[in-house]
């Protein structure tokens, strides 16, 4: 029996290419991976960061609805990996019947969870701090980058990540995640759906931007008659998916979806 395809999806400021040691991991173990970008990506990081235009004033139901139409193009509904604000993604899509099974790697919170850690809030500021920045692209600096993704790994690495992959981001997805809890229903996910995949959201015990309280949040909204669970990964922040270690998440994740019968 083929194993389904894998559809995997970018959070802010990096880029979708932060996948391809993923794509080959699982495309080894037989299954297809796909790594669509989000509306207005370039290509490649180079043109991403040359056109920040085109990636300015994406919401998040946007990007969504981008992820939705590509989905609807497979021959059956695919598993969905995200990581940070994709992995909010995931949980959308998921929520919306549309995917077999979701993992959420240190997910931008839903609407509903209100807990707001300091590290979280600092890792935001460069962007939430000025209101003009809501229909910009907004690029973070090293210093930025470093304390946001890569505060638990060399700064020699966190260069090489921040040089390799980081590109401008649309600041309205951070807008609509901090305003969630009075306003809008952009992050709100269908956690009542009791016919979706089962969901494996992760945490970091060292992220800063999406510390591990506001995944176990999440995963606390869901209905329980659906497999939910959350994995603390140690020693970890929000670059886990793309530092030197990323290989532990992704054969964690392979464990899971194999456990889940995909």
């Amino acid at each position: 029996m083929a194993k389904k395809t894998i559809v995997f999806i970018h959070g802010l400021w990096i880029h979708a290419s932060s996948w391809q040691p993923w794509m080959v991991f699982f495309q080894q173990h037989g299954y297809a991976t796909l790594n669509p970008g989000w509306p207005g990506d370039g290509d490649t990081v180079e043109d991403s960061r040359a056109n920040p235009q085109a990636i300015a004033n994406r919401g998040v139901t946007e990007v969504a609805d981008s992820y939705a139409k590509i989905i609807a193009t497979l021959d059956e509904p695919p598993i969905v990996i995200g990581h940070s604000f994709g992995g909010l993604l995931t949980q959308i899509i998921l929520g919306r019947g549309i995917a077999a099974a979701g993992v959420a790697i240190d997910p931008a919170p839903i609407k509903g969870v209100w807990q707001l850690p300091f590290s979280a809030l600092k890792s935001s500021l460069p962007v939430l701090g000025n209101p003009f920045n809501l229909k910009k692209a907004v690029s973070l600096s090293f210093k930025q980058f470093k304390y946001a993704f890569a505060n638990a790994i060399p700064d020699d690495e966190a260069r090489d990540i921040y040089d390799r992959f980081t590109m401008p981001a649309p600041a309205r997805p951070l807008f609509q995640a901090a305003t969630a809890s009075f306003a809008g229903n952009e992050t709100k996910v269908n956690t009542a759906n009791t016919a979706r995949g089962p969901l494996l959201i992760t945490g970091g015990d060292k992220d800063h931007i999406a510390p591990p309280i506001l995944g176990k949040a999440s995963a606390k909204k869901y209905n329980k008659s659906v497999v939910t669970e959350f994995k603390l990964f140690q020693n970890r922040g929000h670059s886990l998916a793309s530092d030197h270690g990323w290989k532990e998440i992704a054969e964690y994740s392979l464990a899971w979806l194999n456990k889940q019968g995909f």
